[in-house]
């Protein structure tokens, strides 16, 4: 009779139970291959620029990472986007509603427009004093009022000279042979009509008229009828208006844009509608310490006499810059106070802020040296928003990076 051997149930049990917790344990410790990140793979040359969430959340990372799922990070690579830093990407159907509109960029012709105020002035080289050389008694007052106008020769009053008397008779006495006497009354602006009747031997006359040196008004009289003058006593001024000076004070930093020979328009109170052309002679050398303006003198013909001296006036100055010259609107421009930056188009709702360099501002545009070609498109409308946008995924993508680090 053969017996079968029986199994040990210890023995069994026991191996059974060693494979149980060996599958138990393989199953529950971790994949080392999952413990760390995939690594990053680029394009021949290609940079990791940062790694963002797979799902899509706006979370990114500098350095390769997993989410909760245990799903890595997705690698953007810098030759991926081909966008500069910085960019800001919008969806089209959001572009629409904020309402975003560009302009290309162009170059053209500039010209910067200087407001001055100003006061008309008498033109210097236009004036005149009669100051006889020879005192005397005024016996009769022929131009009696300030404000007459006269003409060059005319007869301004009659005077009586005992000086000139003596000298009449001292040429009278040498029958016109050419004595002291002859250069002592030309010395003294003795009239040449009166010289030539005593050459002739006529007697000469009690009293002599003096005339006006020029054409012009009166604007200052001292001389009275009956009066005594003593020599170079200033008895009438008279002043050419035909052509007026403005003085226009131009601010320090509006002088680079004025030259001589610019045209201005000059206006007046008293005719606002109606304006003066005139044009730039002269730049005064000095600036003023307090008012930081310097002074110009424009010439503007005045043959009707409607500009007085004195009159407040306003000046506008057309200063073109030579050249032509990349312009934006000035709407274009985003100005934090020490840098300046326009936002370029690259299309599909991408925008590339740049930093800009620029130069004269002129009403509704702004020249620019540096950072814009011609071609281009800035955005120049809903500027701020973008920025904002911007602004507001960079303050994100710090906080998310910082979290994940």
């Amino acid at each position: 009779m053969v017996f079968a051997a029986k199994p040990r149930p210890g023995i069994a049990g026991a191996v059974f139970i060693a494979i149980l917790i060996a599958v138990l344990a393989l199953s529950a410790a971790p994949d080392a291959r999952a413990a760390d990140p995939a690594p990053a793979v680029c394009g021949p040359g290609g940079k990791v620029k940062f790694y963002r969430h797979p799902m899509g959340a706006p979370d990114t990372s500098p350095v390769p990472k997993k989410d909760s799922m245990n799903m890595d990070y997705i690698a953007v690579c810098e030759d991926e986007t081909g966008d500069a830093a910085g960019t800001v990407r919008i969806s089209l159907d959001k572009v629409q509603r904020l309402g975003v509109r560009s302009e290309e960029v162009r170059e053209r012709t500039l010209s910067r427009s200087i407001r001055a105020f100003a006061t008309v002035q008498f033109d210097e080289r236009r004036q005149s004093v009669v100051a006889p050389r020879f005192g005397g008694w005024i016996e009769k007052l022929l131009v009696n009022a300030t404000g007459d106008t006269v003409k060059r020769g005319q007869p301004l009053f009659e005077v009586y000279s005992p000086e000139l008397n003596v000298l009449q008779q001292e040429f009278m006495l040498s029958r016109g042979a050419q004595t002291a006497a002859e250069g002592r009354l030309r010395n003294l602006d003795y009239p040449e009509s009166d010289l030539e009747k005593l050459r002739r031997g006529e007697r000469p006359p009690r009293t002599i008229a003096v005339p006006a040196p020029t054409s012009g008004t009166v604007i200052e009289k001292t001389a009275i009828e009956g009066m005594r003058y003593q020599p170079g006593e200033t008895l009438f001024r008279i002043v050419d208006t035909s052509v007026m000076w403005v003085l226009a004070e131009v601010y320090e930093q509006d002088l680079a844009f004025v030259k001589a020979g610019d045209m201005a328009r000059v206006t007046v109170n008293a005719w606002p509608d109606r304006p003066f052309p005139g044009r730039v002679t002269f730049i005064y050398p000095g600036v003023g310490k307090e008012s930081r303006t310097a002074r110009l003198r424009i010439e503007v013909a005045n043959s009707d006499g409607l500009l007085r001296a004195d009159m407040a006036a306003t000046v506008e100055i057309e200063a073109p810059i030579p050249g032509r010259w990349v312009v934006v609107p000035d709407s274009a421009i985003i100005d934090s106070g020490k840098r300046q930056i326009v936002l370029v188009e690259r299309g599909e709702g991408r925008f590339e802020p740049r930093a800009v360099r620029l130069g004269v501002r002129v009403p509704g545009q702004v020249q620019v040296l540096e950072g814009l070609k011609p071609g281009e498109r800035v955005v120049t409308s809903a500027t701020f928003l973008i920025d904002a946008e911007s602004n507001l995924r960079a303050a994100l993508a710090v906080f998310t990076a910082g979290d994940g680090k």
